[in-house]
């Protein structure tokens, strides 16, 4: 099992950043995709879209949050991070961290099979 715990969100104002970080714990070797996920509100959890992923050192980004967001990783404190930059009223959403065993083989969206989720952190943007 693994677990992920996600923290750093906030309300902003449009243009401002957050760094959002997600630690995990347990069997994280076998860990092979990581990545973040969010839910607009009203929407469902079927509904959730893929942010970014990283697999090795290779990352990939939805085409919404490019040139605004990093997904990076600290391997000496199993932390998985996402820089947001430039913030619009439309990145408003609840954001989770997943996990996958599965590669994210040039997906922003982590494998479902063998996924794994966070409990979310909440993110605000105001314009």
């Amino acid at each position: 099992q693994v677990q992920l715990v996600e923290s750093g969100g906030a309300s902003v104002q449009a243009g401002g950043s957050l760094r959002l970080s997600c630690v995990a714990s347990g069997y994280i070797s076998s860990i092979n995709c990581m990545g973040w996920f969010r839910q607009a509100p009203g929407k469902e959890r079927e509904e959730r879209e893929g942010v970014a992923s990283l697999s090795g050192g290779s990352t990939t980004y939805a085409d919404s949050v490019k040139g605004r967001f990093t997904i990076s990783r600290d391997n000496a404190l199993n932390t998985l991070y996402l820089q947001m930059n430039s913030l619009k009223p439309e990145d408003t959403a609840m954001y989770y961290c997943a996990a996958s065993r599965v590669y994210c083989s040039g997906s922003y969206s982590v494998p479902s099979f063998q996924r794994y989720w966070g409990q979310g952190t909440q993110v605000t943007v105001s314009s």
